[in-house]
C-alpha cells in the first residue's frame, strides 16, 4: 500500500469512531488495540491524554526523542436536514477529486488526519527517525482541557511538532489565548393568553466555520442575526419568547438559530412585516459573504408558558449587546486578529436563557479585557456569569531551532521558502511546553477549509507534501 493511500485508509477508520469531545474513550481504546497490536507501548494519564511509544529505526537509536501531537476529539456539527447521531454514526467520507468531505457533517479532518499520520508513520517499515512519543489529547476542543491536565512523566522530549494546523506550507509558531464566560439571565415564565398569535423565526443557511481562523471573514453568526430580528420586530411589536435555540459548539461560529414567540393577534401583520423588512436588510448587508441566508417567520402551535414581556426584551437586548466577531486587529503584526468574541451557543431553558460567549485574544490584557466586557453587559441585564478555565497565548520564538530545521528541510523539498504565521486559533504547543518544562515547539498541517463546519473539507494532496516533509524532517540531522 502506498503511504498517502495508508494515511487516507487510516483517517477513515478513524472516522468510523465517534469521537466528540469528552467522549474520546472509544477512539482512546482502538488506538491502544493497534499499537498493542505493533508491540507499541504505550500509557494514559488521569485525564486521558493518551501517548504511544515508536523505538527509533535501525541507525537512529542515539537522537534525541521527538513529540509527534494531535487531539482526539473533534467538533459535532452538521446541517439541519441531517439525521446523523454523532454518539453512534460512523462519519460518512466523500472523495471529490482532490477533496475529502463529509456527508452533510463535519468530517473531523481537524485532527483526525494527525491521527492518521501518526499510525501510518509508527507502520512505515522504510520510514528513518529518532525515537517517538506519539501524543493524543483530550478534551482541545473544548478550552483545551486534556492538555492543561497532561502529566508531564509520559514524556521525554524536548521537542515537539503538533499536526493541528490547517495550511499546507505554513509553519505557526504561536497562537491566540481563549476561554468562555458563560451566562444565566433568569426569566420568569406566566400563562399565555388566549389573545396571542404563536410564531417560529428562523435563521438559517449560514456558513458558520472556525471562530478562530473564519472569525474575520465576515460572516454572520445565527445568534446575532436572530438577536437583530427579534429586536426589530420587538421596536413595533410586544413579543413574548417560548424557545430559543442556537449553535451547538462555542468555538464554531453558528449557522442556525430559531425562536418561538407570541404576539398580540391584532399585531401579527406588523410582526409579520417586520421580518420581510428586516430580511432585506440582511440580504443587502451579507451579499458578499452569505448569498444562502434565509429568514423565515411562519405560523406555530401556541405555548401554554412564555416568558414575561420584561423578561423577554431584557434577553433580546443581552444578546443584541454581545459583542461578537473581530474586536482588535493586531498592531505589531499586520492582518493578523488579535481578539475577537463569539456568541456560540444560546438556548432557553426551564430556568432562565444560557448564553456561551467564546473569546480569543493574542495579547493576555485584552483577553481579560473581553472576558470582563461581557460579564459587565450580563450583569448590566441582571444574569449571572462564570468563566471556563482561560489557556494563555503561546508566545512565538522565531529564534527556534526546530523552526530553523523546519524551514531548511522544507526549502530542500520544495525549491521555495516556507510561510512562518501566527494564529487565532487556539493550539496546544504552549500549554504543553509550560506543563513540561520548556519544549521546542512548532505546528504545521495538511490544507483543511471550513473546519468545526458540515463545508469541512480536507486537501488530498496537501496530505501527500506534509508527509514528504515529516519524513524528511525526522530523517534530517
Amino acid at each position: 500500500m502506498q503511504s498517502l493511500d495508508r494515511i487516507l485508509d487510516r483517517f477513515e477508520k478513524v472516522s468510523a469512531i465517534p469521537r466528540g469531545t469528552k467522549q474520546e474513550s472509544q477512539i482512546r481504546q482502538w488506538l491502544r488495540d493497534w499499537a498493542t497490536e505493533l508491540g507499541l507501548a504505550n500509557q494514559v494519564d488521569s485525564v486521558g491524554n493518551l501517548v504511544i511509544y515508536v523505538p527509533a529505526s535501525p541507525g537512529f537509536e542515539g537522537r534525541p526523542p521527538l513529540i509527534l501531537q494531535g487531539h482526539l476529539d473533534m467538533v459535532w456539527q452538521k446541517t439541519p436536514d441531517s439525521d446523523h447521531d454523532f454518539t453512534r454514526d460512523p462519519i460518512r467520507v466523500l472523495r471529490d477529486s482532490d477533496w475529502l468531505k463529509a456527508d452533510r457533517t463535519t468530517l473531523g479532518a481537524d485532527n483526525g488526519i494527525a491521527i492518521a499520520l501518526m499510525m501510518a508513520l509508527a507502520e512505515e517499515a522504510t520510514a528513518s527517525h529518532p525515537p517517538l512519543e506519539l501524543l493524543l489529547t483530550v478534551e482541545e476542543e473544548v478550552g483545551i482541557g486534556g492538555a492543561d491536565f497532561l502529566d508531564p512523566e509520559l514524556l521525554t522530549a524536548k521537542t515537539l511538532i503538533n499536526l493541528d494546523s490547517e495550511e499546507d506550507g505554513v509553519f505557526t509558531v504561536g497562537c491566540a489565548g481563549g476561554g468562555s464566560v458563560l451566562i444565566h439571565l433568569p426569566v420568569t415564565w406566566e400563562s399565555a393568553s388566549p389573545d396571542m398569535e404563536f410564531f417560529l423565526l428562523k435563521v438559517s443557511g449560514l456558513q458558520g466555520g472556525h471562530s478562530g481562523g473564519d472569525i474575520n471573514k465576515q460572516r454572520a453568526n445565527a445568534n446575532k442575526v436572530l438577536a437583530r430580528t427579534l429586536d426589530f420586530i420587538q421596536v413595533k411589536v410586544p413579543l413574548q419568547l417560548a424557545a430559543l435555540k442556537g449553535g451547538s459548539a462555542r468555538n464554531a461560529i453558528p449557522r442556525d438559530a430559531q425562536a418561538a414567540f407570541a404576539c398580540p393577534k391584532g399585531q401579527s401583520a406588523v410582526c409579520r412585516e417586520q421580518v420581510e423588512r428586516f430580511a432585506e436588510t440582511l440580504a443587502s448587508e451579507y451579499s458578499k459573504t452569505e448569498a444562502s441566508l434565509a429568514l423565515s417567520v411562519e405560523q406555530a402551535n401556541s405555548s401554554e408558558r412564555i416568558v414575561s414581556l420584561v423578561d423577554s426584551q431584557t434577553a433580546v437586548r443581552l444578546l443584541l449587546a454581545l459583542p461578537n466577531g473581530v474586536a482588535e486587529m493586531s498592531a505589531e503584526v499586520e492582518g493578523f486578529v488579535e481578539t475577537s468574541s463569539n456568541v456560540g451557543v444560546v438556548e432557553l431553558l426551564e430556568d432562565g436563557l444560557h448564553v456561551i460567549s467564546n473569546h480569543r485574544s493574542s495579547v493576555s490584557s485584552r483577553l481579560e479585557e473581553i472576558n470582563r466586557r461581557v460579564e459587565a453587559i450580563a450583569q448590566f441585564a441582571g444574569a449571572q456569569t462564570s468563566r471556563t478555565k482561560i489557556y494563555a497565548p503561546w508566545q512565538p520564538d522565531l529564534d527556534s531551532p526546530l523552526l530553523k530545521k523546519c524551514e531548511a528541510v522544507y526549502e530542500a523539498q520544495f525549491g521555495h521558502q516556507p510561510e512562518v504565521h501566527l494564529t487565532h486559533g487556539g493550539l496546544e504547543c504552549g500549554i504543553i511546553s509550560d506543563r513540561c518544562g520548556g519544549l521546542d515547539t512548532i505546528s504545521l498541517g495538511p490544507t483543511i477549509l471550513n473546519p468545526h463546519s458540515p463545508d469541512e473539507r480536507l486537501y488530498i494532496p496537501s496530505v501527500a507534501n506534509v508527509w514528504q516533509l515529516l519524513t524528511a524532517l525526522l530523517a534530517a540531522e
